[in-house]
């Protein structure tokens, strides 16, 4: 005969299986399935993590060397299916956003769903998908980086323009 207290204990343990099921957005039904979804979980944000401090340092060490002379802060987010990109500058910056859809386009990459500002100041959150047709897939550092030299290039033609 199960006691009472075993009946508190299985339902207290299914009442936490189902709270980690729920914030880990895991669709799995039994125990083990739960906690090895829970699991891949955690390996995920322990890898944002990294990523967001490689990025910070990143962002110190060019903001320390005045190389760029709009401080532009940019993060790229694996996604189940593309990426999640995020654009932000305190300066309005006229043609960036052209820039920036041209570098998705030599990717490959679709633009999902995309919210921008560029009154004030310059904000893009973008979703892009990889090309059906792509063979290899990529990965945020390589769009990263062709970001980041759009606004370079975007960067460059701005100040030539000035100048003439």
């Amino acid at each position: 005969m199960v006691s009472r207290e075993q009946k508190k204990a299985a339902a207290a343990l299914h009442e936490k299986l189902q709270l980690l099921r729920s914030i880990t957005n895991s669709h799995a039904l039994n125990k083990t399935s739960i906690i090895v979804d829970a699991s891949k979980y955690i390996e995920e944000l322990k890898q944002r993590v990294e990523r967001l401090n490689q990025d910070i340092a990143t962002a110190e060490s060019s903001s320390s060397s005045h190389q760029n002379p709009l401080p532009m802060q940019v993060t790229v987010e694996t996604l189940e299916k593309g990426f999640l990109i995020n654009v932000f500058s305190k300066k309005s910056c006229s043609g960036l956003l052209v820039s920036i859809l041209e570098a998705f386009e030599e990717l490959g990459l679709n633009v999902l769903e995309a919210r921008v500002s560029c009154t004030e100041s310059f904000s893009l959150q973008a979703v892009g998908g990889e090309n059906e047709e792509q063979s290899e897939s990529m990965d945020a550092q390589v769009v990263k980086q062709a970001i980041l030299q759009a606004i370079r290039n975007w960067s460059e033609t701005c100040s030539n323009d000035e100048q003439d």
